[in-house]
């Protein structure tokens, strides 16, 4: 199964990298834990990283509820209609270094999503997203903390984003020199990135009783 590609999802440049598996966009979904959040406030473009997570086909988006994008998007669905966004989460996986200036690059995978934003009002639907929020963190760990109270629950706005205008793009693979360059006395090559969890660290006040839940060790 693939997603439709749109006008807005078809590369200009590169577009043997373009991928519209949606396995591959939901495995890079479901490994990134940052994402960007692209809107219009004021008529002015604005980018904020912040966390998600997927659950079927809804990207889940955590947010303030004072915040510029759910406050833009509480707008948007009180004029009947949701907020025009675009969602980009990148993983680089290694510097790609070439002889030539000109042909350094990244290995990378990436997905664009773009659509309509909604809040999400409904509290059923709220909390199973916080708690997909909490285990796309680690998961297991919406079952091993304080569930948010009301007060907390009004604090915290959550925006849904159905996945349907998607797209995912790779790179990989060695440098790209001219033949001609192939001679010159540099380092060509690849230098791996990966990122790699340490041993837990307690928190200063926690109880030396307490155990390292499976799901962290």
């Amino acid at each position: 199964m693939s997603y439709l590609p749109t006008a807005r999802t078809t590369p200009t440049r590169y577009r043997e990298r373009a991928d519209y598996h949606r396995a591959t966009a939901h495995q890079i979904l479901d490994e990134a834990l940052v994402c960007h959040l692209g809107y219009v406030n004021d008529g002015r473009p604005v980018v904020l990283p912040t966390t998600h997570a997927r659950l079927g086909e809804t990207l889940y988006l955590h947010g303030s509820t004072g915040g510029g994008p759910m406050l833009a998007a509480k707008a948007a669905t009180a004029s009947g209609s949701g907020l025009p966004v675009c969602v980009t989460v990148t993983l680089v996986d290694g510097l790609v270094l070439a002889r030539a200036a000109m042909h350094h690059s990244v290995n990378f995978r990436s997905v664009v999503v773009l659509g309509d934003a909604r809040v999400v009002e409904d509290p059923a639907e709220k909390l199973r997203a916080l708690r997909c929020l909490l285990d796309h963190i680690r998961p297991g760990r919406a079952d091993d903390c304080r569930t948010p109270n009301a007060r907390e629950l009004a604090a915290t706005g959550v925006l849904a984003l159905d996945l349907v205008e998607v797209s995912a793009k790779l790179r990989t693979g060695g440098p790209v020199d001219d033949p001609e360059d192939a001679a010159l006395p540099h380092w060509a090559g690849v230098v791996p990135l990966t990122l790699i969890p340490g041993p837990p660290v307690p928190a200063t006040d926690l109880d030396p009783r307490t155990p390292v839940p499976a799901y962290l060790r």
